[in-house]
């Protein structure tokens, strides 16, 4: 089964998305600790670029800065939504799409207001 068919398409995601670039997003799961980096964020979620996407459907504890000019760092459990696994013959970057589950609500009304100030 081909999991990127079960991604939404852009146009009809509900949250909208900023582009963002975070070089640090840990990730403490059943597996060690690893570090990867994030491509766009929505108050709901967002996409995390890695070789060595987890699998759909896994949770995770995620923690990252927050994009300036907020403050703090965000942690939350997260869902694993879809995956991209990594191909050269693939034209799209891997990685994974997580929906954030537990996301304090401060700091998911203070990432709509940054990301609607970047649009």
């Amino acid at each position: 089964m081909e999991e990127t068919q079960d991604r939404p398409k852009a146009d009809s995601r509900k949250n909208l998305r900023s582009p963002l670039i975070i070089q640090k997003v840990h990730i403490n799961s059943d597996r060690p600790a690893f570090f990867g980096y994030t491509k766009n964020i929505s108050k709901s979620g967002m996409f995390i670029a890695t070789t060595n996407p987890i699998q759909a459907g896994e949770q995770i504890d995620l923690e990252f800065p927050l994009p300036a000019p907020l403050k703090g760092t965000a942690r939350c459990r997260c869902e694993v939504v879809w995956k991209r696994p990594h191909g050269t013959h693939l034209p799209f970057e891997p990685g994974m799409g997580v929906k954030f589950l537990d996301m304090p609500s401060d700091i998911t009304e203070r990432l709509d207001e940054w990301i609607k100030k970047q649009s």
